[in-house]
C-alpha cells in the first residue's frame, strides 16, 4: 500500500507539475509559427486539461527567415527620419520612386521597380487600401505619428497564410499602426501628444491614447490635424533651344495649402487560441494642388477635397493543432471633389463617390513540421458614382482564390502559389447608356526559393518568379469620352535573384553588419497608356505599351557602439534600365521611360549619446527624362537633398519628453521631382513629444 504524502511532499509535487506545464507552454510559444499579421499561438500537440489564469507574457523572437527578405523601417528608425508622412519615409527604400507634386499638401504616389503605381498594393493593418477609380493611393495622407512599421516586399510577402489579395500585386507595402504593449498589471493607460511647428505655416498636433480595457482587450485612439499655407520661394530656370537662358525667375509658390484631419480608433484582443482586431478610420482634407509652371507663367492650379471612411476588422485562430483560420472584412466610403478654375484650361468641377466591400477567409493546414498548405478566398464589391455628363456608374465584382504551399527542409525553403482572379463589371446608368457586362479572368502563378548555404551563418541566396496583372481602373474603362471598355489588363512578369548576409559581433565596436543585393528583370505587357484622339481635351485609353526593366537593388546597414556612443548607418542604391520596347518605329524606342533615373541612392545615419540623437539623411536621384523621348528638351537634371535633425530625450517623474529641431534640404537645393513643379528649399520644423 502506497504511503500517503505529507503536506511538504504535496506542495513539492505541485510545484514540479506547474513548473513542467509552464516550461512546455513557454517552449510551444517560442517555437510557434508566427505570421506578420497575427500573434496567435500554437500551444502543443494536445490541449491541457487544466486552466491557469496567468498574467500576460510578451515573448520576443526572430521571425522565421524570409524567403525573399523585405526592406523594413520600424520603431526608432522611423521616428528619427525627417519624415511626416508614409510617402516621405518610403524614399529611403531601394527600388522605390515617389511622385511628389510639391509642398506639405502635394499629392504623393509610389512606384516600385518602374512597374507603375497601379501595380503596387498598399496594405494598412493587413487590409489593402483601394481606389477603383484611378488605382492610385495618396500616401501623403497617412501620418507617421501612429505608424509602428513599414515593410516593402518585391513580389509578395514571404508568408503563404494571407488573403488572396496579398498574392496579387507585383509589389506590396505593409503599414502597421502601433499596438498597445503593457508592462505588468499596473500598466493600464498611456497618453502621447506631439506638436510640430515649421516653415510654410506648418502646425501639426497629434495625440495617441492607449487603454487596457481588460486582461485580453486593449484600445488605441489617435487623432491628428495638419495645417500649412504651403507658400515657399523657388527658383525656376529654363534654357532655350539654342542653349541660352530663356527664363530665370524667383517667385513664391501659391495654392499649396492643406487643412487635414485624421482620426482612428482600434481594438485589439487575444484569447487562448488566437487574436483579433478592429479599426474605424476617418480622414477629411481640403488642399491646393499647385499648378505647373510653364513658359514662366505661374498658375494657381487645382483644388481637391477628400473624405475617407472605413471600418475593418479580422482575426486569426488556431482551430486545431493543425488548422489555422484567418478572416478579414472591410467596408469603405470615399468622396473626392476636384476643382480646376483656370480660364486657360478646361473647366472642371466634379464630385466622385466610391464604395467598397471586402470579405476574405484564409485557411492553413499544417501537414507536418516542414510542410504547410493554404487556401484563401476573397470577395470584393466596388461602386463609383460621379456627377459627370453621361457617366456610366460602374460596379465591379471581384472573386479571388489562391492555393499556396510552403516547404522548409534544412537549408531550403520554397513557396509556390496559384492565384485565380475573376472580375465582372456592370456599367450603365440608363438604358441608352447601358453597356454589356465584361469579364476579366486570369490565373497568375508565383514561385519563391531560398537556400542558406552554411548553417549558423546569416547568408541566404534567394529568387522568385511571378506573374501579376493589373485590371484597368474605372477611369481607364468608363471615363466619359476617354474610357475604352475593351482594354486588356496589364500583364507583368518578374524574375529576381538575390542574396542577403547579416552577422552580429559581441566583442568589437561594430555590433552588426547586413547586406542585401538583388538583380531583377521585369516585363510589362499591354501597358495602358493615354493616346490623343485628335480633339482638344479628348484622349483615348489603349493597350500600347511594352516595357523592359533590368535593375539592381543594394541595401547595406551597420550598427556600432563605443562606450556611451552608439550609431546606425543605412545605405541603399538602385540601378534601373527601364526602356520602352513598344514599337521599333517610335522615336522613343528603347529610350528610358519617363521619370525613372538610372541611378538613385539614399543614406541615413544616426548617433546616440546620453539621450541626444543626431540624425542625417541624404537622397540622390540621377538624371531623368520627363517624356517618352530622351532628347535634351525633356532632360531633368540629377538632384541631391540633405536633411538633419537633433533630438533630446529626458524623463521627469512619469513623463517622457522628446524635443527636436529638423532642417530639411539643408543646402537649399533647387530641384523638381515632377517637371514644372518646383520643390521647397531649405525649411525647418520644431518637434515636441510628451508621453505619459
Amino acid at each position: 500500500m502506497k504511503k500517503p504524502m505529507n503536506q511538504s511532499e504535496i506542495t513539492d509535487r505541485c510545484r514540479k507539475t506547474v513548473g513542467c506545464l509552464i516550461r512546455r507552454l513557454t517552449l510551444a510559444v517560442l517555437t510557434a509559427d508566427f505570421s506578420l499579421s497575427s500573434e496567435a499561438v500554437e500551444v502543443s500537440d494536445a490541449y491541457l486539461d487544466s486552466v491557469f489564469n496567468m498574467n500576460e507574457v510578451v515573448v520576443t523572437e526572430n521571425r522565421r527567415r524570409e524567403i525573399v527578405p523585405s526592406q523594413t523601417l520600424e520603431g526608432d528608425r522611423l521616428e528619427r527620419l525627417n519624415s511626416q508622412s508614409v510617402a516621405d519615409a518610403l524614399r529611403y527604400f531601394s527600388g522605390v520612386q515617389i511622385k511628389d507634386f510639391g509642398g506639405v499638401g502635394g499629392i504623393k504616389t509610389v512606384n516600385m521597380r518602374s512597374m507603375g503605381s497601379q501595380n503596387v498594393g498598399v496594405f494598412y493593418d493587413g487590409l489593402q487600401l483601394g481606389n477603383a477609380q484611378n488605382g492610385q493611393v495618396d500616401l501623403g495622407r497617412y501620418s507617421l505619428d501612429n505608424i509602428e512599421e513599414i515593410s516593402v516586399y518585391n513580389g509578395q510577402k514571404s508568408n503563404i497564410f494571407q488573403s488572396a489579395k496579398d498574392f496579387g500585386p507585383a509589389g506590396v507595402i505593409y503599414i502597421r499602426t502601433r499596438r498597445p504593449r503593457w508592462n505588468g498589471d499596473s500598466d493600464k493607460s498611456r497618453f502621447t501628444a506631439r506638436m510640430r511647428f515649421g516653415s510654410f505655416g506648418l502646425a501639426n498636433p497629434d495625440v495617441v491614447m492607449e487603454r487596457r480595457l481588460s486582461h485580453s482587450v486593449s484600445l488605441s485612439a489617435s487623432a491628428g490635424y495638419t495645417y500649412a499655407n504651403g507658400r515657399y520661394k523657388f527658383t525656376y530656370r529654363r534654357k532655350s533651344a539654342e542653349g541660352g537662358m530663356a527664363y530665370d525667375t524667383t517667385a513664391t509658390r501659391h495654392n499649396g495649402d492643406i487643412s487635414a484631419f485624421r482620426s482612428e480608433v482600434s481594438l485589439f484582443g487575444f484569447s487562448e487560441r488566437g487574436s483579433w482586431s478592429g479599426k474605424v478610420y476617418y480622414y477629411d482634407s481640403e488642399r491646393g494642388i499647385p499648378g505647373a509652371i510653364v513658359n514662366n507663367v505661374l498658375r494657381n492650379g487645382e483644388r481637391q477635397w477628400d473624405r475617407s471612411f472605413f471600418v475593418q476588422g479580422g482575426g486569426e485562430w488556431l482551430m486545431t493543432p493543425r488548422y489555422h483560420l484567418k478572416v478579414n472584412a472591410k467596408w469603405a466610403w470615399d468622396y473626392t471633389r476636384f476643382l480646376r478654375n483656370d480660364p486657360l484650361m478646361l473647366q472642371v468641377d466634379n464630385n466622385y463617390y466610391q464604395q467598397e466591400f471586402y470579405l476574405s477567409a484564409a485557411q492553413m493546414f499544417k501537414i507536418n513540421s516542414w510542410w504547410r498548405v493554404t487556401l484563401s478566398t476573397d470577395f470584393q464589391w466596388n461602386k463609383l458614382n460621379a456627377d459627370l455628363v453621361d457617366f456610366l456608374y460602374p460596379v465591379r465584382y471581384t472573386e479571388m482564390v489562391a492555393a499556396a504551399t510552403s516547404v522548409s527542409v534544412g537549408p531550403f525553403d520554397a513557396q509556390a502559389a496559384l492565384l485565380g482572379t475573376f472580375i465582372q463589371d456592370r456599367a450603365g446608368g440608363t438604358p441608352r447608356q447601358a453597356r454589356e457586362s465584361i469579364g476579366r479572368n486570369r490565373f497568375t502563378p508565383s514561385v519563391f526559393l531560398s537556400w542558406q548555404p552554411l548553417s549558423g551563418i546569416g547568408w541566404t541566396v534567394n529568387g522568385f518568379f511571378k506573374r501579376a496583372f493589373r485590371m484597368p481602373t474605372f477611369n481607364d474603362l468608363y471615363y466619359t469620352d476617354v474610357g475604352n471598355k475593351y482594354l486588356k489588363p496589364e500583364m507583368t512578369t518578374q524574375y529576381d535573384v538575390g542574396m542577403a548576409y547579416s552577422v552580429n559581433f559581441s566583442r568589437c565596436a561594430v555590433k552588426s553588419i547586413s547586406v542585401q543585393l538583388d538583380g531583377y528583370y521585369n516585363r510589362v505587357a499591354d501597358k495602358i497608356v493615354a493616346y490623343p484622339s485628335g480633339q482638344q481635351f479628348r484622349w483615348t485609353m489603349l493597350n500600347l505599351g511594352k516595357v523592359d526593366i533590368l535593375g539592381i537593388d543594394l541595401s547595406a546597414g551597420m550598427r556600432a557602439s563605443i562606450g556611451n556612443v552608439s550609431g546606425d548607418l543605412r545605405v541603399n542604391y538602385t540601378y534601373q534600365h527601364a526602356i520602352d520596347i513598344t514599337d521599333p518605329l517610335d522615336t522613343y524606342y528603347k529610350d528610358q521611360i519617363p521619370y525613372v533615373p538610372r541611378h538613385a541612392a539614399t543614406m541615413a545615419a544616426t548617433v546616440d549619446w546620453h539621450g541626444w540623437n543626431l540624425n542625417a539623411s541624404v537622397l540622390y536621384t540621377g538624371e531623368r527624362y520627363n517624356a517618352q523621348e530622351n532628347k535634351p528638351s525633356n532632360y531633368e537634371p540629377a538632384w541631391t537633398t540633405t536633411d538633419v535633425s537633433l533630438f533630446k530625450e529626458f524623463k521627469t517623474m512619469r513623463v517622457k519628453w522628446r524635443v527636436g529641431l529638423e532642417v530639411n534640404n539643408l543646402f537649399d537645393q533647387n530641384y523638381e521631382v515632377i517637371n514644372c513643379y518646383p520643390m521647397p528649399g531649405r525649411n525647418y520644423r520644431i518637434n515636441l513629444k510628451i508621453t505619459i
